[in-house]
Formats: structure tokens, C-alpha cells, sequence
């Protein structure tokens, strides 16, 4: 993506020399206490970094202190795209709030717009981080979106409650570790399972601009706090699931496993600049709004 951004960046600071900071767990209020104000609010108009009582959260979040919340919400917009068959691009984050529970969980709600009407609307999504690393499946990391909607009515439920061992939609082939990479005699002896996408779906996909920043992101450790230039170089789909009509259907099939090549285009001198390779797996449990994505662990993290 280098000299272009796609459209679903926004504006996104792209300063080739970001700096790189770790994000930083404040301390939150007791676990009884966060429960209720999430079942309360659900989490999305409650911020949990504050002293009681809970308040809500009106100022406008900018991308120059929020990437990391600003990615969070563009991978819950783009699994609503997916699920609906819609085309609604990020504009800006409006706000967010955090609690930890089980894992942590951020509440974000920021505006995304209709390119075939212009109309703007206000969106939420929960997504939660279950952890850096799960060596038993070979994950450096796994992140969850359990909520992608057109903002409801205040304090109407989401179901975020993601179905793990029984759920009846995900195949066995995506609940044991993560593949490496594939190899060109897998490619040649079961063709059908690949989709190797042709370069003129590359650079104009939102999808898989927005997988290549997840891949890079997790490369770098979760330490971006700027958006960097990145080039997707070649990307190939491994998924069980049919097509119904083209090929490139697979593109957004529910279960698929993703092997990405892409360059990170800026200065030589800046942290992982130069070509890097990525395995990324997205699973779906059937439920609206959910999606799982993993990263698998390179060579070096493992």
C-alpha cells in the first residue's frame, strides 16, 4: 500500500518514522462493580477508567493517540461487512471504554459512512483480546469481535458469549494449531482448497488491507501507535468451504486461513521495514456480529 491508503484508513497518520509505544492497562474498577455498569450499559457508553459513578464518554477520540483503538474498530466494521454484504467505511472513532473480565474488552463506537448514499452512521463494536500468546494452538495473538451493529437503542443486549468446542459451524481443520505456511506440493495435490488471489484483487480490497495491518501489527508486537505504508505482495486463502459462483468467493468465507506476503515500505532504517510473511486464521461461530482472528507465531516467537 505504499503511496495509497486505502479507503477504509481514514486519515490515519502515516509519518513513515511512527513512533512505537506499548499500550498501557490502567487500573479498573473491581470486577462486581464492572459487571454491573455492563449489564447496565453493556459497555459502550460507560467509561470503567473513571471513579464511580460511571460517566459517559462524549469527547471524539483522533487517530493521533488512538491507532490501536481505531484498528479494534475497523476489523469490527469490516466482519458487518462481511456478515451483511455491506460496504460501510470507517470516518472516525467517537469514543470507547474498557473492562477487564475474562479478557480484556473494548467498547468503541465510532462513525462509518455509505459510500452509495453518503449517509453516516454511528456503529459499535465489542471486541476483546484473549492474550498475547497460545502456544497449543500456535497463535501469537487471538482477538475476538463479539458485537458489530448499527448502534441500537441504549442498553439493548449484545450476545457475547462466543461458542468454542460445540459449536457446529467450524470445522476441526481450524481448532488444531495454526499451519506454518503452505507448501507448493499441498498447493498442486488439492487446488480447490487454495484461492490464490490474482493481483488485481489486492491493492483495492479492504479486506485484505486491513488482514496485512492485523499481520503487521502482531509483528511488531502491538507496540504501533501510527500507521505505517504497507504492500500486499501475494496473498493465497486456504478454506473447506465452496464456492457458489466465483472463486474469489472464498475470499469471505466464515472459516479460512490466510497466508499473507507484504512489505512494510517505510524508511530502511525503521524497525521491520523490508518484506515479512504472515499466517492469519479467521473463524466465525455463527452468531451475528462474532469473528475470531489469530496470528500465527513466527519463527523467532516461537
Amino acid at each position: 500500500m505504499a503511496n495509497k491508503e486505502s479507503s477504509e484508513l481514514g486519515n490515519l497518520p502515516t509519518s513513515p518514522m511512527a513512533k512505537r509505544s506499548r499500550t498501557c492497562v490502567e487500573e479498573r474498577l473491581p470486577l462486581f462493580i464492572a459487571l454491573r455498569y455492563r449489564e447496565l450499559a453493556y459497555g459502550f457508553d460507560v467509561n470503567y477508567n473513571k471513579q464511580l459513578p460511571p460517566r459517559l464518554v462524549p469527547v471524539p477520540s483522533t487517530w493521533s493517540k488512538n491507532y490501536v483503538i481505531g484498528l479494534y474498530g475497523r476489523i469490527g466494521l469490516q466482519c458487518y461487512n462481511l456478515q451483511k454484504g455491506t460496504n460501510f467505511k470507517f470516518k472516525r472513532l467517537e469514543k470507547h471504554s474498557t473492562v477487564r473480565t475474562g479478557y480484556l474488552s473494548y467498547y468503541i463506537t465510532l462513525e462509518a459512512t455509505d459510500p452509495a448514499t453518503g449517509s453516516v452512521c454511528s456503529f459499535q463494536t465489542q471486541f476483546s483480546d484473549a492474550g498475547r500468546r497460545r502456544f497449543s494452538l500456535g497463535a501469537r495473538i487471538t482477538w475476538f469481535t463479539i458485537a458489530s451493529r448499527i448502534k441500537q437503542i441504549p442498553n439493548e443486549p449484545v450476545d457475547d458469549e462466543w461458542e468454542e468446542e460445540d459449536t457446529p459451524g467450524i470445522h476441526e481443520f481450524y481448532k488444531v494449531p495454526i499451519p506454518k505456511w503452505f507448501s507448493d506440493e499441498a498447493l498442486e495435490r488439492d487446488s480447490k482448497k487454495y484461492y490464490v488471489v490474482p493481483e488485481s484483487e489486492l491493492h483495492d480490497n479492504d479486506w485484505l488491507q486491513l488482514l496485512m495491518e492485523v499481520a503487521f501489527f502482531s509483528k511488531a508486537d502491538r507496540c504501533l501507535d501510527a500507521y505505517l505504508p504497507l504492500e500486499l505482495n501475494s496473498v493465497i486463502v486456504e478454506t473447506l468451504e465452496d464456492y457458489a459462483t466465483e472463486p474469489s468467493e472464498k475470499l469471505k468465507a466464515d472459516n479460512a486461513i490466510f497466508y499473507i506476503s507484504y512489505k512494510c515500505c517505510s524508511d530502511p532504517s525503521t524497525p521491520l521495514a523490508g518484506d515479512h510473511r504472515a499466517v492469519v486464521r479467521k473463524t466465525m461461530d455463527g452468531k451475528p456480529g462474532h469473528m475470531c482472528l489469530e496470528v500465527a507465531l513466527t519463527k523467532e516467537q516461537e
